[in-house]
């Protein structure tokens, strides 16, 4: 007999991203394809156009694939021509990052678990066959998502808890074995840890450079004293939070060249340290300069990034007012700048790569994270006692 996941667990088990004979079983007994709605969205031209599930060969072909797929645009009220869309919304998570989540996250049958975000249901479904389906808990916020996989999870015999809400706040149910967030965030909730018991596991997406990053997946084990501390264990994009996103704003939001409050200047900072793609110096950054944007504007034809010439801007997204023009020659330093409000941004930003350099380098593997009781997040490389600090 075929199994349901039989398809998907082929291409999981070619690409080697299924070690858990547990996972295992749980991918080839949920059928991945019942929890794509009728609709899905591809990125065109700029947009997301809508894309009908039975009907489109394109979209047939991703089912059987380790992509992700966007299940709802805009939150639900696309306003574009022909029903597309803008901003994804909610997806069906990519079928190995799924995997590689609940493997970290170590579930056994019995576990009380609790899953932010039920988006498509699948993760779900996997969950109840994990740990079963008494012990699951799942919160979505959107009630027309959270119907859909309600739907799809009943046609499926699965009937974990679910719950219409915001899963920042405190879930009644508690206190979890483990917690799993299938959102984006820029900090842990609180509620996070303090409704996992001592030597339980929060597993969360974590952005803080959410004007650049796209995070990294954060395994904190929770201690008596109310703490979490962990390592991060690989990338992780995830469609954030809603209260947690960032506005769709444009660099002219932020920036306003013509402010007569803006005053020139040099600075010994390389202008393009914000565009070293170093996953390590990246996560780093986001964490100690909050709010970062940037965008870079090359000499180069066609604005192709390379070694010569560019004008990079730095802007604070969280609303000081903050921004800085660098302006790159190759020549070297010191190099032109133009600035605005209260935080020097290129200080900010040369004092972490002050930071990341005497750190020795450090790649993304090598760091970890400590939420402690009262909030505090302290980004650590290699062991919890290194915490890195401006």
């Amino acid at each position: 007999m075929i199994r349901a996941g039989a398809r998907i667990a082929r291409v999981l088990t070619a690409k080697g991203a299924i070690q858990d004979p547990k996972v295992h079983r749980a991918v080839l007994t949920v059928n991945r394809d019942a929890f794509v709605p009728a609709t899905v969205w591809a990125a065109r031209d700029g947009w997301y156009e809508p894309r009908p599930r039975d009907t489109d060969p394109e979209v047939q072909r991703w089912l059987g694939e380790d992509v992700y797929l966007v299940t709802q645009v805009d939150d639900g009220r696309p306003d574009g021509e022909d029903g597309r869309g803008r901003i994804p919304t909610s997806s069906l998570s990519q079928p190995s990052l799924v995997v590689r989540m609940l493997q970290e996250l170590a579930v056994s049958p019995g576990d009380r678990v609790l899953e932010i975000g039920t988006g498509s249901g699948y993760n779900t479904a996997l969950l109840c066959e994990l740990a079963g389906e008494d012990g699951v808990v799942s919160v979505e916020l959107d009630e027309t998502v959270a119907e859909t996989a309600r739907e799809a999870l009943t046609r499926e015999g699965c009937k974990p808890r679910l719950l219409v809400g915001d899963g920042a706040r405190e879930v009644e149910g508690g206190p979890f074995d483990r917690v799993i967030a299938t959102v984006g965030v820029r900090h842990i909730p609180a509620a996070w840890i303090s409704g996992t018991r001592p030597g339980g596991l929060v597993l969360a997406p974590w952005t803080p450079g959410l004007g650049f990053t796209t995070g990294v997946l954060a395994l904190l084990e929770v201690a008596g004293d109310g703490t979490a501390t962990g390592r991060i264990v690989s990338d992780a994009g995830f469609m954030m939070l809603r209260e947690h996103r960032l506005a769709p704003l444009g660099i002219d939001t932020f920036v306003d060249e013509d402010d007569p409050a803006a005053v020139p200047g040099e600075t010994t900072v390389n202008p393009r340290l914000v565009t070293d793609r170093d996953a390590g110096w990246r996560l780093l950054l986001g964490h100690l300069v909050p709010g970062l944007g940037y965008a870079s504007w090359e000499a180069a034809e066609d604005n192709v990034e390379d070694a010569g010439e560019a004008s990079v801007y730095v802007y604070d997204r969280d609303g000081s007012g903050s921004w800085a023009l660098g302006e790159y020659s190759p020549e070297g330093g010191p190099f032109e700048v133009k600035r605005c409000g209260p935080r020097d941004l290129w200080a900010e930003v040369g004092a972490a790569r002050e930071v990341w350099l005497g750190a020795g380098r450090p790649g993304q593997d090598r760091f970890g994270l400590t939420v402690t009781s009262d909030g505090e997040h302290r980004l650590w490389v290699d062991e919890p006692g290194n915490v890195l600090t401006l």
